[in-house]
C-alpha cells in the first residue's frame, strides 16, 4: 500500500525530471552564445601542446616502435618533445584562413636614437591572416636577422613562438655602425602541418633509379633501369607484393628496394642515381605553397638602427673543444668574417692550413656540402693534389694528398637514399660502416653531415640511421679517444617547398643534436645560423665567403689556440 504523501512526492519528482533536461540545454546554449558574443562571434579554442604520439610508418597505421629505431622508449619520448611544433586550433579549409606575409608585420619595441655594441633590441611579430585578422595560434615558421649590406655584417635572431599569433625576437647588436631588421615568413603554420603530414607518411616524394647490368643469353651486354626506394618497416613502405629486389646492408640493416628487372637477376645492380620527384599536394595544399606566400619578407620598422662603440668587449677567448654549447646567436659576420661566440676561432692563411693539417688524415663524409669543404681545402692547402680515382668529379669518392707534410683528405657521399647523379652503388657507403673501418687516433679527423638527402623520408628512419652512426662513433672514441669527431649541421636550403624546406632540416638538426647531446668527445659544428643569417640570399650550396668561414671554424677545432 502506497502512502498519499509518497504519491505526492513522486509526482513532484516526475515534473522536475520532465523540465530538467530542457532547462539544462537552455542554460548551456545561453552560456555558449555569451562566449560567442564576447569574442566577436569567433570561437576560440585554448591552445594545447600536442602530446607525444607513436610514429606512424605509413598511411595504413602500421607503427614504428622505439625498438625498431634502435633507441629506448624514454629517448623517443624525449625526441618527440624536442620536435613538438604548435598546430592550428581549427580546421583550415580556405587560403584566407592561413597566415598572410602581406598583412603580418613586425615592430621594434621602444626603438631608441642610438645603442651601444652588445645591447639588444626586442622585435615583436604579429601574424595575421588574409582577412587582416590577428592569428590566435602559433606555429608559423618565421626567420629574423639583423644585417648591414655596407658593412657585410649580419647576425641571427631566434624567433620565440608565444602560441597566440605573436612572436618575439631578441637581436644582439654586435657591431658598430648601422643595421636593419629583416623578418620573413618562410612557411605559415598551415603549411608546416602539411610538411609534417607528408614527412610522417609513406608517400614517396623522392624516387631513385637503379641500373642493372649483365650478360644476356648470347653474351651481349644487357642494361635495365628501374625505380628504387627505401623499404622502411616490416611491411615496407613503397611497393607491395613480390615486386622487388631487396638489397639489405648486413651491418646497418637498411633495406633498399628496386623493381625487379625483367631480364636480369637482383644481384646485377651496378649504378644508382636520383630519379623523379613526386608531388603529393592536393589542389588546396598547392595554393598554400605558392611562391607569393612562401619565404616572403614581411613589412615592419625600416628605421636605421645606430650602434655606437662600447668599451666592454664582446666575444669569447675560450679554446675550441668538444662539448661546447651553441648559444644564440652563435656568432656574427662583420666584413665577411664570422666572429664566433662559441669559442676562439681564427682565420687561417694557406700556410697555417698546411701546418694545422700536418700528419693528419681528414675523412669528410656526407653530401655535396662537405664536398665544398674538400674543394676549398684542395684550393688553399699548399701543394695538395687531387688523386685520380677514376670516379665522377662531383659524385666521388675523392682523395687529395700533400706528401711533404703528410696530409691526406678523403671525401665520400653517404649511402642511399641519396639524390646524386649516376655513380657506382658500391661507392655509396653508410656513414656508420665507414666509421667502423677507421682505426682513429690523434692523427684522424672525422667530419660528417647527414641531413639534406634525408628530408624526403620519415623521421623515424632518420632516427634509426643516426642511432647506428652514434653507436659507431661511441665505439670509435672508446678505442681511440684522441680522434677528432665533428658533426656538421645542415645548411639552410635554397628552395622552400614540399621537397626541400628549412623546416625539415631544422627538425633533423634537432634530432641529431639531441641524440649526440650526452656523447663526450663529439663536436657539433652548427652552421645553420651561419647560412641562415648571411646578408646575401640563401642557397643549399653557400657561396665562397660562407664556405671559407665554415672551414676556418673546422680548423679552429682541429688546431685550437
Amino acid at each position: 500500500m502506497v502512502m498519499p504523501s509518497m504519491e505526492k512526492s513522486n509526482a513532484s519528482v516526475c515534473r522536475l525530471r520532465r523540465y530538467a533536461f530542457p532547462l539544462a540545454c537552455f542554460l548551456w546554449t545561453s552560456f555558449c552564445l555569451a562566449l560567442w558574443a564576447l569574442n566577436d562571434g569567433i570561437y576560440i579554442k585554448q591552445f594545447q601542446p600536442p602530446r607525444p604520439k607513436p610514429a606512424f610508418r605509413n598511411n595504413i597505421s602500421s607503427i614504428i616502435s622505439a625498438v625498431d629505431m634502435g633507441i629506448s622508449d624514454e629517448e623517443w619520448e624525449r625526441l618527440q618533445k624536442a620536435l613538438e611544433w604548435p598546430i592550428p586550433d581549427q580546421e583550415i579549409t580556405r587560403v584566407n584562413q592561413s597566415t598572410s606575409p602581406v598583412h603580418s608585420t613586425f615592430s621594434i619595441v621602444g626603438l631608441k636614437e642610438s645603442y651601444k655594441v652588445g645591447e639588444k633590441i626586442s622585435v615583436i611579430i604579429r601574424a595575421r591572416d588574409h582577412n587582416k585578422k590577428l592569428k590566435r595560434y602559433g606555429g608559423d615558421f618565421f626567420k629574423a636577422k639583423l644585417f648591414s649590406t655596407g658593412l657585410k655584417a649580419s647576425v641571427y635572431g631566434e624567433v620565440v613562438d608565444h602560441h597566440n599569433g605573436t612572436y618575439s625576437v631578441a637581436l644582439l647588436l654586435p657591431w658598430e655602425g648601422q643595421a636593419h631588421v629583416h623578418v620573413r615568413l618562410e612557411h605559415s603554420s598551415e603549411v608546416v602541418q602539411i610538411l609534417k603530414k607528408y614527412r610522417d607518411s609513406s608517400f614517396p616524394r623522392s624516387h631513385y633509379n637503379g641500373y642493372f647490368e649483365g650478360s644476356g643469353s648470347n653474351k651481349t651486354r644487357i642494361s635495365e633501369v628501374v625505380e628504387c626506394n627505401l623499404k622502411w618497416g616490416a611491411d615496407g613502405s613503397w611497393r607491395k607484393g613480390d615486386c622487388c629486389c631487396e638489397h639489405k646492408d648486413i651491418r646497418t640493416g637498411t633495406v633498399w628496394q628496386c623493381e625487379r628487372p625483367t631480364k636480369l637477376s637482383c644481384d646485377k645492380l651496378v649504378h644508382h642515381s636520383r630519379g623523379r620527384l613526386e608531388n603529393p599536394l592536393n589542389p588546396f595544399e598547392q595554393q598554400l605553397f605558392t611562391k607569393k606566400l612562401t619565404n616572403v619578407a614581411i613589412s615592419g620598422d625600416q628605421k636605421i638602427i645606430h650602434v655606437l662603440p662600447n668599451t666592454a668587449s664582446i666575444g669569447t677567448v675560450e679554446k675550441c673543444r668538444s662539448g661546447m654549447m651553441t648559444p644564440v646567436p652563435a656568432g656574427f659576420y662583420l666584413r665577411d668574417v664570422w666572429k664566433s661566440f662559441v669559442c676562439n676561432t681564427r682565420q687561417f692563411s694557406s700556410a697555417q692550413m698546411g701546418n694545422c693539417l700536418k700528419n693528419k688524415i681528414v675523412y669528410l663524409m656526407g653530401d655535396s656540402t662537405t664536398r665544398q669543404w674538400f674543394e676549398y681545402l684542395e684550393r688553399n692547402v699548399p701543394g695538395i693534389k687531387r688523386m685520380d680515382l677514376q670516379t665522377p668529379r662531383t659524385g666521388g669518392p675523392l682523395m687529395a694528398v700533400e706528401l711533404i707534410n703528410n696530409i691526406i683528405i678523403h671525401w665520400r657521399p653517404h649511402g642511399v637514399p641519396l639524390r646524386f647523379t649516376k655513380m657506382l652503388i658500391t661507392d655509396l657507403h653508410y656513414i656508420s660502416n665507414d666509421i667502423d673501418e677507421i682505426a682513429g687516433g690523434p692523427h684522424a679527423v672525422i667530419v660528417f653531415t647527414f641531413f639534406a638527402h634525408l628530408v624526403f623520408h620519415p623521421i623515424t628512419f632518420y632516427v634509426y640511421e643516426v642511432a647506428k652512426i652514434r653507436q659507431s662513433v661511441v665505439a670509435l672514441l672508446s678505442r681511440a679517444p684522441e680522434t677528432t669527431v665533428i658533426i656538421k649541421s645542415g645548411n639552410t636550403a635554397g628552395l622552400k617547398n614540399i621537397f626541400q624546406s628549412d623546416w625539415h632540416v631544422l627538425q633533423l638538426d634537432t634530432v641529431m643534436q639531441e641524440m649526440f647531446r650526452d656523447i663526450e668527445g663529439v663536436i657539433f659544428l652548427d652552421v645553420w645560423q651561419m647560412t641562415s643569417c648571411h646578408y646575401l640570399s640563401e642557397d643549399i650550396h653557400p657561396g665562397p665567403v660562407i664556405v671559407a668561414n665554415e672551414v676556418n671554424m673546422l680548423l679552429s677545432y682541429v688546431c685550437p689556440i
